[in-house]
C-alpha cells in the first residue's frame, strides 16, 4: 500500500522515563478512513505512544509521518495544526470556565472580542449533529464525569481533527450513548477521518474497530490484526500474557444485618438543582447491591451524601445504626466506611504526594504509624511496601508521586488503602472504569472477597454486565429517583428503568 494511504505512520518509537521504558521500538500505522483499536494493560505504553503523536511528549528515538510527510511535533498545537486531536482519559479542562469557553481555549478565533452567544450556538449545532447533549453555558465544575467527557469530544470535533485519538471514550457512557457514539465514529470514518480507539472493553473493540494493535510492557504483541479474525479471549491473552477468566464465580450466601440504610434522601448537585429526590435503599452485610443509572442521574451525589462529601436537604443515612448525614467524611470513615470514588485522580488521591503517603491516608492517625505528634516513617514505608506487593502496584519506588502512575496502578493504590482498613461498608463508584481486562478481573475478585468476608458493598457502575455479574440486588436511578429494585439479571428491564420507566409500569405491561 502506498505511503499516501496512511494517515499516520509511527516507526521505531522509543520513549523512556526514569526507571521505565514506556515504548520499546514501537511501530504503529493508521490508514485513512479506518477505526484502529489500540489495546494493552494499564501502563503498557498506549497513552505514552499517543501522547507522542499529539505532541505532548517527544520520542527518544523513531519517526512520525502524517500523510506520508515526516513531522516533528514540539507541542500539541503543532499536532492540532496537522489535524491530530486527542480526547484524553483524564480530562484537560478548566473547571471554572464554561463548556463553550473550554472548547474555544487555544484557538486563533475569536482573537480579540468574545461574543459568547454566537459560539454557544455553534456548540449547540455541533451537539445536535453528533448527539452529544450538554449545556454550553454550564461551568465544568458543575458537570458530571460523563458530561465532562462529552466536552472533551466536542473540543476535538470543533477543531475539525482529521485524526481523532479517543482514550477510553465510552468509559462513562450508557449503552444507548455508546451506540450513538459508534454511529458518529463510523460516519466520521466514512468521510475519510481516521480514528485511534483506545479501550479495555474488548466487546466494543471487536464491534467498532477495523484493525487492532496490542501493546504489552511497551512492546507490540500484535500489529494491525483484523477484528474479524480474532476474539475476546485471544485479545485478552495478548494483552496480559495469560488466560483471563471472564466468568465470575460468586458464592451463594444469605445476607446479614442491615449496615447501610438510606431513608427518603433529597440532595442538590453542584448547580444547586435537585439531584436526589426521596431515595431510599438498604445494604446488608455480605451482599453487593448495585446502583444502575446513566451518568448524571444522581448516583454520584448519592455516594457523596453517604460518605460525608455532600450535605442532604432532607432524609437520613445510617451506617451501623449511626446517623451520618450532614456530618464530616471522618464520621463515615470512623463508622467503618471505605470509599472508592468515581474520580480517582482528584478525589481518591493526592496526586503530588507519594505512594506511601496515599496508602497511609486512613491509618496515619493510629498506632503504629502514629508516633506521638509525628509519623513513624519506617513503619509507614514498611506497610506501603507490603501493600504494594500484595496488590501488585507497579511503580519504581513507593516514594514516587501517584500522579506519575497509570490509571490501573492508581486504582490499585486506592483499593489497597481502602480494603486494608477492613471496612464494614464499601461504597465503590465506577471501580473498574478505564481499567484493562486483567485489572478489571482483579478488582472484581477483590469485591467478591470483601463480600465473602461480610462487608456490605454498594456498587455504583454504568457497566450493566458488571452490575449483573456482581450484584445480589440492583436499584435503578433516573433523575434522582429510584425506579425500582430488581434481583434478576434482566438487562432489558434495567435498561427501561434507566431511561425513566418505573418497575411497576413494566410489570403492569407484562401482565396485559
Amino acid at each position: 500500500m502506498p505511503e499516501s494511504q496512511y494517515a499516520v505512520e509511527m516507526k521505531g518509537i522509543v520513549r523512556r522515563f526514569p526507571g521505565v521504558l514506556a515504548n520499546d521500538n514501537v511501530d504503529f500505522n493508521l490508514r485513512t478512513g479506518e477505526i484502529h483499536a489500540l489495546l494493552g494493560e494499564n501502563g503498557a505504553g498506549k497513552s505514552t505512544l499517543m501522547n507522542i503523536l499529539t505532541g505532548l511528549y517527544r520520542p527518544d528515538e523513531g519517526e512520525i509521518r502524517v500523510n506520508g510527510q515526516r513531522v516533528y511535533f514540539n507541542s500539541p498545537r503543532d499536532a492540532i495544526t496537522a489535524g491530530i486531536g486527542m480526547v484524553h482519559q483524564h480530562f484537560m479542562l478548566v473547571p471554572s470556565h464554561s463548556v463553550t469557553e473550554n472548547i474555544l481555549l487555544g484557538l486563533d478565533e475569536p482573537r480579540f472580542l468574545l461574543h459568547l452567544p454566537k459560539y454557544e450556538q455553534k456548540v449547540r449545532e455541533l451537539e445536535d449533529r453528533f448527539n452529544l447533549k450538554i449545556d454550553p453555558q454550564a461551568k465544568i465544575w458543575q458537570l458530571s464525569v460523563g458530561e465532562q467527557q462529552r466536552v472533551e469530544i466536542l473540543k476535538m470535533l470543533y477543531r475539525g481533527a482529521s485524526v481523532l485519538i479517543m482514550d477510553e471514550p465510552t468509559a462513562v457512557l450508557a449503552p444507548q450513548e455508546i451506540d450513538g457514539l459508534f454511529k458518529t465514529l463510523r460516519a466520521m470514518a466514512a468521510e475519510g477521518k481516521s480514528i485511534v480507539f483506545i479501550s479495555h472493553k474488548l466487546n466494543e473493540v471487536l464491534e467498532i474497530a477495523d484493525r487492532i494493535t496490542v501493546l504489552r510492557r511497551g512492546k507490540v504483541t500484535a500489529s494491525g490484526i483484523l477484528s474479524g479474525e480474532t476474539n475476546r479471549t485471544e485479545l485478552a491473552q495478548l494483552m496480559v500474557g495469560r488466560e483471563v477468566l471472564f466468568k465470575l464465580e460468586k458464592k451463594e450466601q444469605p445476607p446479614g444485618c442491615e449496615v447501610l440504610i438510606v431513608k427518603n434522601v433529597h440532595a442538590r448537585n453542584n448547580r444547586q438543582l435537585p439531584a436526589l429526590r426521596g431515595v431510599s435503599m438498604h445494604v446488608c452485610s455480605g451482599e453487593i447491591v448495585g446502583v444502575a443509572a446513566i451518568a448524571g442521574n444522581g448516583q454520584s451525589e448519592l455516594a457523596e451524601v453517604i460518605t460525608g462529601l455532600r450535605p442532604c436537604t432532607e432524609g437520613r443515612v445510617l451506617i451501623g445504626g449511626n446517623e451520618v448525614q450532614n456530618r464530616s467524611a471522618r464520621v463515615s470513615i470512623d463508622a467503618g466506611t471505605a470509599h472508592i470514588p468515581e474520580d480517582r485522580t482528584h478525589v481518591g488521591s493526592a496526586p503530588n504526594l507519594s505512594v506511601t503517603d496515599n496508602l497511609i491516608m486512613k491509618s496515619y492517625r493510629k498506632s503504629p504509624i502514629r508516633q506521638g505528634l509525628s509519623i513513624n516513617q519506617a513503619v509507614a514505608q514498611e506497610q506501603a511496601e507490603a501493600l504494594k506487593d500484595e496488590y501488585d502496584i507497579i511503580v519504581p519506588t513507593i516514594k514516587t508521586p501517584v500522579r506519575l502512575l497509570s490509571g490501573g496502578n492508581l486504582q490499585r493504590v486506592i483499593l489497597a488503602r481502602e480494603i486494608s482498613a477492613e471496612p464494614e461498608l464499601m461504597i465503590a463508584v465506577q471501580p473498574t472504569r478505564g481499567l484493562d481486562v486483567g485489572a478489571i478481573e482483579g478488582v472484581q475478585h477483590l469485591l467478591l472477597e470483601q463480600r465473602e468476608a461480610g462487608a456490605a458493598i454498594l456498587l455504583i457502575s454504568e457497566e450493566l454486565e458488571e452490575l449483573v455479574a456482581l450484584s445480589d440486588r440492583i436499584y435503578v436511578l433516573y433523575e434522582g429517583e429510584v425506579m425500582g429494585e430488581v434481583c434478576s439479571s434482566d438487562i432489558d428491564t434495567i435498561g427501561q428503568m434507566m431511561t425513566g420507566t418505573r418497575q411497576k409500569e413494566i410489570s403492569a405491561e407484562a401482565k396485559q
